[in-house]
């Protein structure tokens, strides 16, 4: 991340857009009352990483140029995958553009509230986010063996070793089956391997009603009898954050299920 705000203005003074539907759901946290936009991203329930209805009490900006500098913030908190030619408008402008990264561990996601805290100078808030994070965290670990789980996400995708859910998979009592055959990250894993060889979870990421999602709802994969799956919804895969907390509490429920089942 860049530089801090100027001198001249005060933290708690500071109007911030956020352009990332991660860093909208980490400053709803921590810095509520300085916001003046998130990003319109949260206000879908698809793509959202908050509670829309929490989302929707700041206005969503698309990241135009126009739609920020109507806002006139202090601070602009956008991802690195900003647009070139927006990114360089507003440096241009003048405004302060802050680009923050994915992150693709739990470690990373607490040293990015840390440092969005420090940014805008709320670091006890910080703190208390990533207490409970820890929090749930702590709840959903387990000493017992891992089970095998196949994330199959959108048109066939799975998550490679280095990624934010994998890591999610492994502190909650998972390991990543898709590692162990082989595949790395964005990798396409069609229908009939799965069945030659099925996993004991299959955590279904996509939708039933999108045509390259076919595969995940096959009738031939409720037939195979020691086959558990689960719906994973996709927003929640790729923000660290308080999306954390969320993803802990569905994968410790999964987990247990699948215990009791047994």
């Amino acid at each position: 991340m860049g530089c801090s705000p100027t001198q001249t203005e005060e933290a708690g003074d500071l109007r911030i857009v956020s352009l990332n539907p991660c860093t909208d759901a980490i400053l709803a946290e921590i810095a509520p009352e300085r916001l003046a936009a998130v990003s319109h991203y949260s206000h879908d329930p698809v793509s959202s990483s908050m509670d829309v209805a929490t989302a929707k009490r700041w206005p969503a900006t698309s990241g135009t140029v126009e739609e920020i500098v109507a806002l006139d913030p202090d601070l602009v908190i956008a991802s690195t995958f900003i647009a070139p030619s927006t990114g360089q408008a507003l440096d241009r402008l003048g405004y302060n553009v802050e680009r923050v990264g994915m992150t693709n561990t739990v470690g990373e996601s607490i040293a990015q509230i840390r440092e969005l805290a420090k940014l805008v100078d709320t670091e006890d808030e910080g703190e208390r986010l990533i207490a409970r994070i820890e929090a749930a965290l702590a709840d959903a670990a387990t000493e017992d063996e891992p089970i095998p789980a196949l994330m199959w996400q959108s048109g066939g995708i799975v998550p490679g070793d280095g990624t934010l859910i994998v890591d999610l998979l492994r502190r909650t009592g998972f390991s990543n089956a898709a590692a162990a055959r082989g595949l790395g990250q964005a990798d396409r894993l069609p229908l009939e391997p799965v069945l030659a060889d099925p996993p004991a979870l299959i955590l279904v990421g996509g939708s039933p009603f999108a045509e390259s999602d076919r595969a995940l709802y096959h009738p031939a994969l409720a037939a195979l009898p020691d086959l558990r799956q689960a719906p994973f919804p996709s927003n929640l895969l790729y923000c660290g954050g308080p999306t954390i907390i969320r993803a802990a509490g569905r994968l410790k429920d999964i987990r247990r299920s699948m215990e009791s089942a047994s």
